[in-house]
């Protein structure tokens, strides 16, 4: 069983969106499906297919969140100092070609999120980023061909 690397920021996000669709979400859908009984022949309820299309979609979503969690590898980032790229760190990247810099949180898979800046572990960009140091160029494949970019600092905050 393959453990998952998050943070602990991470971990409690998984946790409560789990205690969510435990607590409220799953109780409320039961409740739709019901109420969509009570109406009569189910082969012709769009609602009682709709409730029941939300409940698997809320099943698989909890199962989905229970096994990350059991296989969850919590890394504390403020226990982690070095020179060279690993989880957990904030990069700052330069692009070589636009000058555009950039400031990512290198962070597990479920809690990646690249609006807020954080970039999955798996990442094409991340996994060319881990190992390297200020500095250091890196090239990295993407849809629109190779990008280099210059790493410009790297922090564990």
């Amino acid at each position: 069983m393959n453990k998952i690397p998050m943070t602990s920021k991470g971990y409690s996000k998984l946790q409560d969106e789990l205690k969510k669709l435990t607590s409220e979400d799953r109780p409320n859908i039961i409740a739709a499906i019901a109420e969509a009984r009570g109406h009569g022949d189910l082969s012709e309820n769009a609602e009682y297919q709709y409730a029941k299309e939300q409940q698997s979609l809320i099943e698989g979503r909890i199962s989905d969140l229970e096994s990350s969690i059991s296989r969850a590898e919590i890394i504390d980032i403020k226990n982690i100092s070095g020179d060279d790229i690993k989880f957990g760190a904030t990069v700052e990247i330069e692009d070589d070609d636009s000058g555009k810099k950039q400031k990512y949180q290198i962070v597990g898979e479920y809690e990646s999120d690249i609006e807020n800046k954080k970039l999955s572990i798996n990442s094409p960009l991340a996994r060319g980023l881990i190992g390297k140091k200020k500095d250091d160029n890196v090239e990295i494949n993407s849809p629109k061909g190779v990008k280099t970019y210059t790493i410009l600092s790297i922090k564990y905050i």
